[in-house]
């Protein structure tokens, strides 16, 4: 956003809104115009009353104001109408657009509050919020069972979504257009849960959310949303979420995107709980020497040297995390390993070896590498026979994705009995095998709700192994292949015997 006046566009959705949508024009604040370079785009969603006339009637009327007015030859529904908006938004390189509905329900008056944090930069998404002047909402004329529905379901989606916004259910926001290039808002719902995906892509891209306190008006408009069917839709969004954030059920909508529109993905290492990497840490024994294969950007080599280990991190691309007296060493493990294995007593896999080509040709040429010396693997990779996978392809689903399971890089995917096979044939004599829950803090947070997930899920491990693991976690013992056992044998039968 430059220091000039930003660029803002007024995003009007219009349906049947031929009493109100003139007197919700004349009431934009004359300092909406005066603070911004401002325009404004009508879109009137197939209305089949006057509607889309009265828009372009006061467009001619008041030619001092840029102004457009669509019309949709179908309906698109309200999420859909609003894709048409914040698109116009993006591609015409607004700063600002302001989301204010036709039927006067949304004050246009507050307009200048809720855009006052974005000019300023305290904010990627500003919404106004009826909940956060106390009763405020009754007051307004708001319906107790929509009060107490709205505050219901916010709670829970605080809960699960671990955010604390006094109403996910506002319609009167603002949003930054760049916000909105990085997330996937095209893919949302057409219907009224548009508002709830769009806080979820917001929250999943690091956006900033701010709420200011807006008044509440019901008057004589005619309301289009059911009720039952705006709280099922709403709560199953949610619950998607939470899916996605573990990994389980993934959804390419709230995926977000980097400065040039690619999908943006972390690798986060899940410690302080029963997880992969916790259990790998806890595996390895201080002071060792570690070869962390597909190291990443090395954050585990942070905790490894923060036990005292030597450590060396492979990877194809460099490890920024890294200790700075950690050696990094950078190649492509589809080729064959630059590194030689023999020098470390821990080997690491962590989530490696489903990104491989040719698994069954790497370990090959590892094994290659060892001798008699005592050395331990340690890996991990997802279980593609997991409960949610097994019931998601049952429904005809497979959704590739961003990351878990079904992390769109993925080549090659195991079950336990699969990776058992693998490892064995390859010449690995297994220690431990166990199964791994899923990383439910990293979605429901580090408190009590996060860890009574992972307690339950390893509950259902104890009675399921290969359908309520979300990953498998494997110690085996590294030994050397038939030729090295046959060259060694031969070298010392022919040394003389004293």
């Amino acid at each position: 956003m430059s220091d000039a006046r930003p660029r803002l566009l007024v995003f009007i959705v219009a349906y049947y809104a031929e009493s109100t949508l003139t007197s919700v024009l004349e009431r934009i604040p004359a300092q909406v115009r005066d603070d911004y370079d401002c325009e404004i785009l009508v879109v009137d969603d197939a209305s089949e009353d006057r509607t889309y006339a009265l828009g372009r009637e006061y467009q001619r009327a008041h030619s001092e104001i840029r102004m457009t007015v669509l019309r949709n030859e179908l309906n698109q529904g309200y999420g859909g109408n609003q894709k048409i908006g914040y698109t116009f938004a993006v591609e015409r390189g607004f700063d600002i657009v302001v989301l204010l509905h036709g039927d006067g329900q949304y004050a246009p008056e507050e307009m200048p509050r809720l855009l006052t944090p974005l000019r300023d930069r305290r904010a990627d998404a500003v919404f106004g919020s009826r909940m956060m002047t106390a009763f405020g909402a009754l007051r307004g004329g708001m319906p107790l069972y929509k009060y107490v529905g709205n505050r219901m379901l916010t709670t829970m989606q605080n809960a699960l979504l671990r955010t604390r916004l006094s109403e996910f259910h506002s319609g009167y926001r603002a949003y930054s257009v760049p916000a909105l290039r990085r997330i996937r808002f095209p893919l949302n719902s057409n219907d009224f849960h548009f508002d709830t995906e769009i806080i979820i892509q917001l929250l999943n891209a690091g956006q900033r959310i701010v709420e200011v306190p807006i008044p509440t008006h019901y008057g004589d408009e005619i309301c289009y949303v059911d009720g039952v069917r705006y709280a099922k839709d709403v709560t199953l969004t949610t619950f998607q979420m939470v899916a996605h954030g573990v990994g389980v059920f993934n959804q390419r909508r709230f995926e977000p995107l980097d400065d040039d529109g690619h999908a943006n993905s972390h690798y986060d290492v899940k410690l302080g709980y029963p997880s992969s990497h916790q259990f790998a840490l806890d595996a390895v024994p201080a002071g060792s020497r570690v070869l962390d294969i597909g190291a990443g950007p090395g954050r585990m080599a942070q905790e490894l040297v923060a036990k005292g280990c030597e450590v060396t991190v492979v990877d194809q691309f460099p490890a920024p995390d890294a200790p700075g007296d950690v050696e990094v060493i950078q190649q492509n493990l589809d080729e064959p390993p630059v590194f030689d294995a023999r020098k470390y007593d821990h080997l690491l896999m962590l989530d490696v070896i489903e990104h491989l080509k040719d698994p069954e040709g790497f370990l090959e040429q590892l094994v290659d590498q060892f001798d008699y010396g005592p050395r331990t693997l340690v890996l991990t990779t997802p279980n593609v026979g997991f409960a949610t996978q097994r019931l998601m392809l049952l429904f005809g689903q497979f959704n590739y994705g961003n990351a878990g399971i079904l992390d769109r890089t993925h080549t090659r995917l195991f079950t336990f009995r699969s990776l058992k096979r693998l490892l064995v044939d390859s010449g690995f004599r297994l220690r431990e095998v166990r199964g791994v829950p899923a990383p439910w803090p990293k979605v429901l947070g580090d408190g009590s709700l996060g860890r009574v997930a992972v307690r339950v899920n390893e509950l259902l491990i104890r009675l399921s192994r290969t359908l309520f693991s979300y990953q498998i976690f494997v110690v085996a013992d590294c030994t050397p292949n038939v030729r090295f056992v046959l060259e060694d044998s031969r070298s010392r039968s022919e040394a003389p015997r004293e």
